[in-house]
């Protein structure tokens, strides 16, 4: 029986499915890893087993694939399994796809599993389990060490809700994971409900509210004192869905909407803020307070980057006709509750001129003033290898520190055949300055069958990798990960 994958840029070049389950001890370095450097990178990739049922689709329905790169006294040995998800299991039993359009289920197979979700967009250690995360559904637990699937994880019977974001936050002060789930009591619902749970995974906090429409709401950023909502004008029709059509569809004359949560408060106290309309702001780099006003700092672009989620036209912007940069929006809190008036819109101001994403801070100082992020950036100017065709989607040429206090960056440029995927920021010590330490990314090598994860100094960008960690095949392009100090591994291993 043939089983080929398409030959479309979903599943060519850097979107070439790897499907490798493996364990390396002593992956090759080049350079000098220094030893201080003690945990292991976790991250995850959207990585399909079987072709496409319909005979297309798009990267992020991929099967979660979770990598975990262990530092340990200069080595560093990789892991990776497949998160065994329901969806996964039944595809593994019928031998072949059985999920047709993204987050539609109404057009998967009758034999496909209940559970939709992949769990392929972060994986995040709390609470001695590492949590592989989707924001479709509740996250699944894997065991750090050998990442074995434990199963579905609800916290122990304490989160309801039908959703769970892939993207929560630890606070720095006391280790409590904030989080939140949006169509959080099913398909095409506007509830939002927030969370906050202890390092030991008991619930702390559950607060439930609506928002004005169902929406993508990807990311969100933390403070001390609030918790604020991105809404991106992607919203969701369930009817759309039950005739075949995508979960998402974009909304140009949709504002980009922000719900700002006092975590202290309730649903009556949540404040919405409106700013320009057609934007798309998606990922958090950082937040704080101060003198009365939330800051948070994002990349926002000029419009729709998801071609794959167009309008319902089929319109979609040309790449070329988009912009992006590194955003500040400032909410006003001692103003009005409701800024949708258009003389209260907010307007954000840019700190970068170049386009970037995937941005990361030193995560000790998150929700908190900050001086340093650290991003993918694309310069079109730097040279290109164009027998290569095209750029892919997701194309970023250099890694780089952005001081947010001044605006000045430091990049560096790997060559005209390689690209990143997201950083991580490591301190150089537990007790080390804001910002000082190491980037750790994954570089892909367009025109090789490898892939590297190199190791930089963080405040030293420009001079290139200090180790270069040898990957014997390429991985397929990834979304999220983070960092665990070995430390926290070990005294979780002694609570067991």
């Amino acid at each position: 029986m043939s089983m080929t994958f398409p030959e479309i840029s979903e599943f060519t070049g850097l979107y070439n499915p790897s499907r490798v389950e493996t364990q390396i001890v002593d992956l090759e370095i080049e350079g000098t890893l220094p030893a201080s450097i003690q945990g292991t990178f976790f991250q995850v990739s959207p990585d399909s087993y079987y072709p496409p049922m319909l005979g297309k689709d798009i990267f992020f329905n991929g099967d979660g694939l979770v990598s975990a790169f262990t530092f340990e006294n200069g080595h560093v040995s990789l892991r990776r399994r497949y998160v065994q998800t329901d969806r996964l299991a039944a595809q593994w039993r019928e031998r072949r796809s059985l999920n047709g359009v993204y987050r539609n289920i109404y057009t998967n197979d009758p034999l496909a599993a209940e559970n939709n979700t992949t769990a392929n967009t972060t994986v995040l250690f709390h609470g001695g389990v590492l949590l592989a995360m989707k924001e479709d559904a509740l996250p699944y637990a894997l065991d750090p060490e050998t990442l074995e699937t434990i199963g579905v994880w609800d916290f122990n019977g304490q989160i309801k809700s039908a959703t769970f974001t892939a993207h929560p936050k630890i606070d720095p002060d006391n280790g409590d994971l904030l989080c939140f789930a949006y169509e959080a009591k099913g398909e095409g619902t506007p509830d939002i409900a927030y969370f906050e749970i202890d390092a030991n995974g008991k619930l702390k906090k559950e607060i439930w509210f609506k928002a004005p429409y169902a929406a993508m709401i990807h990311d969100f950023a933390i403070t001390a004192r609030h918790v604020v909502f991105p809404l991106i004008p992607l919203t969701v029709d369930v009817d759309r869905m039950k005739a075949g059509g995508q979960h998402f569809e974009w909304q140009p004359d949709l504002p980009q909407l922000f719900g700002v949560l006092p975590r202290d408060g309730s649903a009556e106290d949540v404040m919405w803020f409106y700013g320009p309309k057609d934007g798309f702001q998606g990922h958090t780099l950082n937040s704080y307070e101060e003198d009365g006003m939330l800051q948070v700092d994002m990349p926002v672009t000029t419009g729709n980057i998801f071609y794959f989620f167009p309008q319902a036209d089929g319109s979609v912007p040309l790449p070329e006709t988009l912009s992006s940069q590194l955003m500040r929006w400032s909410f006003n809190l001692n103003g009005p509750g409701d800024s949708g008036a258009e003389e209260h819109a907010l307007k954000p101001r840019p700190i970068t001129s170049f386009p970037c994403e995937f941005p990361r801070c030193d995560e000790r100082f998150t929700g908190k003033l900050y001086e340093h992020g650290f991003v993918l950036a694309f310069d079109p100017r730097l040279p290109f290898d164009e027998s290569l065709g095209e750029r892919p989607f997701q194309f970023f040429n250099q890694l780089a520190h952005v001081n947010v206090k001044t605006g000045e960056s430091d990049a560096w440029f790997p060559g005209n055949a390689q690209c990143f995927q997201e950083p991580i920021f490591v301190p150089r010590s537990a007790d080390a300055p804001e910002g000082d330490g190491y980037v750790i990314a994954l570089l892909n090598h367009l025109n090789g069958d490898n892939t590297e994860l190199v190791v930089l100094d963080s405040l030293k960008m420009a001079a290139g990798p200090i180790a270069r960690i040898k990957i014997p095949f390429r991985l397929r392009m990834s979304l999220h990960g983070n960092w665990t100090p070995a430390s926290t591994l070990e005294t979780a291993r002694q609570q067991v």
